[in-house]
């Protein structure tokens, strides 16, 4: 199935808006698993995991393999990749923009500093004779 690439940015990123399919994920890091390793840790229903599956499977992260009657997932990571790219892009931009709040706030400080001391003065106090 070809996606644009906005499309499949759009159905990785809901694929990973899910805790159980981004634990599913990270347990395929390890290595190809069948259905029902991958269902273990999970309590929910054979339908329910099918459900998860799929979306990951859509959002192309997810292979699935049919040998007899055991169903063998293994990760694609390519996708990933492709959303962690799209995230630098947006963390560049935001850490440029602090650095110039940074740079701003530093120069207002050392503008300030000098009028500080010269309109805070110390009263004079005189001494008793």
């Amino acid at each position: 199935m070809v996606h644009s690439r906005s499309q499949q940015l759009d159905e990785t990123f809901f694929a990973l808006s899910d805790p159980t399919r981004r634990e599913m994920l990270s347990r395929m890091a390890g290595g190809e698993m069948t259905v029902a390793q991958l269902a273990d840790p999970f309590e929910m229903s054979a339908p329910a995991i099918s459900k998860h599956l799929r979306v990951l499977e859509k959002a192309g992260l997810l292979e699935q393999q049919k040998d007899g009657r055991i169903r063998r997932c293994r990760l694609i990571a390519a996708p990933l990749k492709d959303a962690a790219q799209w995230v630098e892009q947006y963390r560049q931009f935001w850490e440029d923009r602090l650095d110039s709040l940074d740079q701003y706030l530093a120069e207002i400080q050392s503008t300030e500093k000098p009028s500080k001391k010269s309109t805070t003065k110390k009263p004079n106090k005189k001494k008793k004779s």
